[in-house]
């Protein structure tokens, strides 16, 4: 059961962190670039260190520190995209012609 268990969490985190790397290599510019790997890093991590948690136990050296990187990822992955992004925008790199809409410069003008 145990064994199954790994199986199915490891092959989750393989499907998102597959279709996040199609999303990056497909993405037009870096702002949905950024979503795309914070998909990766989220979905497709966590579900291989719960893998890791369950296979090996969770209260074995492995699985509390998979658990702890997991806990770190879930914080620390929404701050590290929203400031990457924010540094892009600072920096003037350009949204995608087909972007809808740039709230912060609309904001600005009013």
């Amino acid at each position: 059961m145990r064994t199954a268990i790994v199986v199915v969490l490891s092959l989750v985190g393989l499907f998102f962190s597959l279709s996040g790397a199609v999303g990056v290599l497909r993405m037009p510019d870096v702002y949905s670039r950024i979503q795309c790997t914070s998909k990766v890093v989220t979905m497709g991590a966590l579900p291989v260190l719960l893998a890791v948690a369950v296979g090996k136990g969770l209260l074995s050296q492995y699985g509390v520190h998979a658990l702890i990187v997991g806990f770190l990822l879930l914080i620390l992955n929404p701050a590290a995209s929203h400031a990457l992004g924010r540094a892009a925008y600072k920096t003037g790199i350009r949204q995608w012609s087909g972007a809808v809409a740039d709230e912060p410069r609309d904001r600005g003008r009013s």
